[in-house]
């Protein structure tokens, strides 16, 4: 049972004949910052008096009057302007942890209204190496997934991979002209990103003068100098891609292989996987018919030779066909669109992107509208940028952007010395094999590269910083996975057999202030997901597991479990326990991150 929509449905029924739109004063019903005044507030008669021209406390004190709260709350209580105090009842938290206690969804409830989801995130260009910037949109998409699917939705994850662009005609460039053939038969993958960086730093050359890098080193100079068209050059290429030149396609065919294979790694060390990966390739034979169709319509016209969507509001246009003929990511994201509404039939499209492609997501979803997709959700989930400590988007120090493997590598890497040091330090020695080590090492690290992003605001940026992340205090998946190893060192302390203790039926109590403060904290778990889902905002998460495991530290320091007075109140507490330890858990992998059950 969820609290927060349980008591907003009574509230709901005591608003009816004062509102005929209740849901934003429901808004205002929230978790009480004093515990001495009660558990939950609602702080909606001052501004919904003013509305009714009514008193507040008089409001409220007519509210109260047509509350059910009877089998739930103790009489609420009007206090000050009229702030409504309420109190849950003991016996009614008791019941809730009761049934919580054998129940694998921990008493959270599927939603009664259940949509689809296509969920469009991760997306790299399959011909470049994945960098910190993919970090964002990867975790972010991976955790509102599993989270959705968790609250009974149906998800359909695509990862959108940049397959079929400009990149390709880079690569196929280098590989015409500067390929060395024994590093591509023994590394391809490594051979085929040089080939792209190479190529591209040459066209950044001759096209833009960014001369530093490429004078500093005379060969790069001199293969500047040996072609001085590689910018038109990788446009041919690339044109005669997707003309379905039989030489291009069969290198094209030949890379992607490499290139994908490369990609899962990654994936498979994050642990994030997807239903459909479905790249821009895959839409290319469609984007004729849909210029077509937005010209028909006349919601797109030719301007100054190309194919433009002039949008009411927007200063500039959506060129969706260029003079040449090409065309653009607007086209075959409107392609997308047209073939997830035919396919899939969602009821909401979310895009895991950052926030820099606002404006291209505000003219594909006002276009999509004219083309008569306004019954679905289309949502630009945006997210800001990873800095540096010197408050700049986070770069190697000779400027380039930081290869997304290397910082798992390096992130495990701390991680193991903290494993080992806090092993090593252990009253009686070291607990933990090599192998042991090197597994927790793996999840810590993971765990703490995607919490630290996690539990960030998602539209703002945040300062990268390994020794932050990895801190054992504070909101960190370091403390987090440390207070689940901490609960489950109790059970094996105490050689208690889990299983066993929750088919017991002992029955809970929560007489001591902690206890309840404990319970309470317990049974907000659906509130708190429920809350991240509204504005797909996984911090809303992480804020909440760091409250549970505060509230058990305190229960801990206040409350003997082990030694507890009596074998019902050792049950009891042992119960609670576990329920924090289930919670911490599954709320961990709701955001793709794992535990040890010795850290």
């Amino acid at each position: 049972m969820t609290l927060l929509p349980n008591l907003q449905s009574r509230f709901r029924q005591a608003l009816a004949t004062l509102t005929d739109q209740p849901e934003p004063w429901l808004e205002m019903i929230r978790c009480a910052q004093d515990t001495r005044f009660g558990d939950y507030q609602a702080n909606f008669a001052m501004a919904l008096g003013r509305q009714l021209n009514k008193k507040p406390r008089e409001l409220a004190a007519e509210v109260v009057a047509r509350l059910d709260m009877a089998d739930l709350c103790q009489p609420p209580e009007v206090a000050g302007p009229g702030f409504i105090n309420l109190r849950l009842k003991d016996e009614w938290l008791v019941e809730q942890l009761t049934a919580a206690v054998n129940d694998p969804r921990l008493g959270v409830e599927p939603t009664a209204r259940p949509r689809t989801y296509v969920i469009d995130y991760s997306a790299p260009n399959v011909a470049k190496p994945m960098h910190v910037g993919h970090i964002r949109s990867t975790v972010i998409g991976d955790a509102l997934c599993r989270t959705l699917r968790f609250l009974g939705h149906q998800v359909i994850s695509d990862n959108h991979i940049g397959d079929w662009g400009t990149q390709f005609g880079m690569i196929i460039y280098g590989y015409k002209h500067f390929l060395e053939p024994d590093a591509y038969r023994n590394r391809p993958v490594e051979e085929l990103a040089r080939l792209y960086r190479l190529v591209r730093q040459l066209v950044d050359y001759v096209e833009n003068e960014k001369v530093a890098a490429v004078d500093a080193d005379p060969l790069l100079a001199q293969l500047a100098a040996e072609h001085p068209q590689i910018g038109r050059g990788t446009q041919a290429e690339t044109a005669k891609l997707h003309a379905g030149d039989a030489e291009n396609h069969q290198l094209w065919q030949e890379f992607m292989p490499y290139c994908l294979e490369d990609i899962q790694r990654i994936y498979r060390r994050l642990d994030v996987h997807f239903d459909h990966a479905l790249g821009e390739s895959h839409y290319h034979d469609m984007l004729p018919g849909v210029v077509e169709d937005l010209r028909r319509r006349g919601i797109a016209r030719e301007s100054q030779g190309a194919v433009c969507v002039f949008l009411e509001g927007q200063s500039v246009p959506m060129i969706v066909q260029k003079q040449d003929g090409a065309y653009l990511y607007a086209t075959t994201d409107l392609a997308t669109i047209r073939y997830r509404m035919e396919q899939w039939q969602p009821d909401a499209i979310l895009y895991v992107v950052d926030h820099r492609q606002s404006l291209h997501f505000q003219q594909l979803f006002g276009t999509a509208r004219l083309l008569g997709y306004d019954q679905v959700e289309l949502q630009h989930v945006s997210f800001g940028t990873v800095l540096g400590k010197d408050g700049r988007p986070f770069k190697t120090r000779a400027g380039d952007t930081v290869g997304l493997e290397s910082l798992l590598d390096e992130a495990v890497f701390r991680a193991a010395r903290i494993v080992a040091e806090s092993d090593d330090s252990k009253p009686n020695g070291a607990e933990l094999s090599p192998d042991q080590r090197a597994c927790v090492a793996e999840t810590v690290g993971m765990g703490a590269l995607k919490y630290a992003d996690l539990s960030q605001n998602r539209t703002s940026d945040y300062e990268f910083d390994y020794e932050k992340m990895l801190a054992m205090n504070g909101n960190t998946a370091t403390y987090m996975q440390y207070a689940y190893a901490r609960v489950r060192s109790i059970f094996a302390k105490g050689n208690i057999d889990v299983e066993q203790l929750r088919a017991s039926g002992a029955a809970i109590t929560i007489d001591v202030p902690a206890e309840r403060a404990l319970a309470i904290e317990l049974l907000r778990f659906g509130d708190a997901l429920s809350l991240a889902m509204t504005d797909y905002r996984p911090n809303q998460i992480t804020a909440y597991l760091f409250d549970l495991a505060k509230s058990f530290s305190a229960f801990f320091e206040n409350c003997h479990v082990l030694k507890a007075e009596t074998p019902e109140l050792r049950a009891s507490r042992l119960l609670l326990s576990d329920l924090t330890a289930r919670i911490i858990r599954k709320g961990l992998e709701l955001l793709g991150i794992g535990v040890e059950e010795k850290m």
